[in-house]
């Protein structure tokens, strides 16, 4: 997603209902996040759980629910979500419980889904996030939301409907993908806040490798609970909206809510407790189904599995060796990576960078990981100039080229020596920006063209020479004497006027800030 568009095309369809100023709403949001964890089998079976692979080809006999098959926990599930509930600052639970979950889905063969309903994995937690996006917020501030639990469960199939043969097939190999489901508490007010909440869970779920966090193949899925009422009264009838697959629909989705049930109360009308979806086309929220009479699903405890438990405390080594298998929680918390709020930290800390610049290089992972490359490279590279070219000018270039960093092949060398370039005043950041547009365009990526070789060739070096500087402001002065002439009557601003007419005339490929020191002393001398 591009780091300037995820916000910025927050508008409603003809569809929309109009914002309204005649009362004062408070708006209300709590989010749900399923995030499948990144094992290499499923959470009670040896199926592959692999992304994109055959229709019913990673499915084991418990996926299918055949008579006389039980499930084995897979303790990698359990680990990766110890560690995410310790990164989160959870309480991690001693013993936690599995329960089944009944209801009828045509891909959920057993008729009821294993989680944690009594006794989850754990609770409590919070996680505080900047919410900061150009354009849209003036400043960065930061807002947490309280996690209220976090727990393991296995997924459903798939159904595909095939509307021309009036069919539905089922595909089963998401059954028993094992999933993590973070419920936070309603501390959220708008759209972007929600927006920020995930995108913050997404860089820290990546860096624990507990998921991969690609929406786009429904590795993370996102509910949002929304509801609206007037100061000082109780909250409102909340609506769910469910399975947002974006960071952006996130919030085009909680925003076009918020807006349609306000629209709705300032009509007379009522809103109802019910499940809607998003379409991202319309960019609208559709009814689903309602959710006035409360669903049984009949939770009870699974007997074919055993407590779980965890040890919370640090042992002597002589353990029981009816222990050894028991996950170890401390030693998993000392497993932990440096999160993305330390990192924003210690980058502020270590390069005096201002906090909007370390969100902006933080919140997306492969700008993070070229500045790190760019400052590791070499030691004389200022950190500031390099923050400053990966936003001000990669990013333009990336946008303009509609591309994501993630799609980007120019590697962390070549923009290290369009940095390096710039820092010795043999670039400026106009020709910085055409130098990437050429890596960009390169006929075959593998050849890693040096960025001096493209300047070399283009003849786009800095005019550094002070003979030429000087010979080119002469030509200037000697061609507009007009604005000669205002300038010695006090209009300053006519300086820059005859600056520009300089990097007119040199292609703009002048050192400006030479060639003005030059132009004053050259007006004053003809004074």
């Amino acid at each position: 997603m591009l780091l300037s568009n995820r916000l910025l095309c927050r508008y409603f369809s003809s569809k929309n209902p109009p914002k309204t100023t005649r009362t004062k709403w408070k708006s209300v949001i709590g989010l749900e996040v399923h995030a499948q964890l990144n094992t290499e089998s499923k959470l009670f079976s040896g199926a592959r759980a692999t992304f994109g692979a055959a229709p019913n080809s990673c499915v084991a006999l418990f996926d299918a629910s055949i008579p006389g098959t039980l499930p084995v926990l897979n303790k990698n599930a359990v680990e990766l979500g110890v560690r995410t509930a310790l990164a989160l600052g959870c309480n991690v639970n001693a013993v936690s419980m599995f329960d089944r979950k009944h209801y009828f889905y045509a891909d959920l063969p057993s008729g009821y889904q294993i989680t944690q309903q009594r006794a989850p994995l754990a609770r409590g937690g919070a996680l505080s996030f900047p919410v900061f996006v150009p354009g849209v917020t003036k400043a960065p501030y930061y807002k947490t939301a309280k996690l209220h639990q976090l727990q393991l469960e296995q997924d459903s199939g798939k159904s595909l409907h095939d509307p021309i043969e009036r069919k539905s097939l089922v595909d089963l190999n998401r059954a028993g993908i094992p999933l993590m489901e973070l419920v936070f508490e309603p501390d959220l007010e708008t759209g972007e806040e929600a927006a920020a909440l995930v995108k913050e869970l997404m860089l820290i779920l990546t860096r624990l490798q507990s998921c991969t966090c690609k929406m786009e193949d429904g590795a993370l899925r996102v509910d949002a609970n929304i509801s609206v009422h007037l100061e000082n009264t109780p909250l409102g009838t909340r609506t769910e909206v469910k399975n947002i697959g974006s960071v952006r629909a996130v919030a085009q989705a909680v925003d076009y809510e918020i807006q349609r049930q306000i629209a709705v109360l300032d009509n007379g009308g009522k809103i109802h407790n019910e499940t809607r979806a998003w379409d991202s086309a319309a960019k609208t929220t559709v009814a689903m189904r309602d959710k006035e009479v409360v669903q049984d699903y009949r939770f009870m405890p699974e007997p074919n599995l055993p407590p779980l438990h965890l040890r919370l405390h640090e042992t002597e080594s002589t353990e029981k060796e009816s222990d050894a298998d028991m996950i170890d929680v401390p030693k998993l918390g000392k497993t932990l990576p440096e999160l993305p709020e330390q990192t924003r930290q210690r980058i502020i800390q270590m390069h005096q960078l201002s906090s909007m610049i370390a969100i902006t290089l933080v919140n997306d992972i492969i700008l993070h990981e070229h500045f790190r490359a760019i400052i590791e490279g070499s030691s004389s590279r200022s950190p500031k100039l390099v923050a400053n070219f990966l936003i001000n000018e990669l990013l333009t270039i990336l946008n303009r080229n509609k591309l994501n960093p993630a799609d980007c092949h120019v590697t962390s060398d070549q923009l290290g020596t369009i940095v390096d370039m710039l820092q010795e005043n043999q670039l400026n950041a106009q020709y910085a920006r055409r130098v990437l547009q050429e890596l960009l365009t390169a006929a075959d990526e593998r050849l890693r063209v040096c960025p001096r070789e493209i300047v070399s060739t283009n003849g786009w070096f800095l005019i550094t020479d002070e003979a030429q500087i000087s010979q080119h402001c002469e030509d200037v002065i000697k061609r507009h004497p007009k604005l000669v002439d205002k300038y010695r009557k006090g209009k300053e601003k006519m300086l820059y006027a005859l600056a520009g007419e300089v990097a007119k005339v040199s292609e703009e490929k002048i050192d400006m800030a030479r060639a003005v020191e030059l132009l004053k002393e050259m007006l004053k001398r003809a004074t």
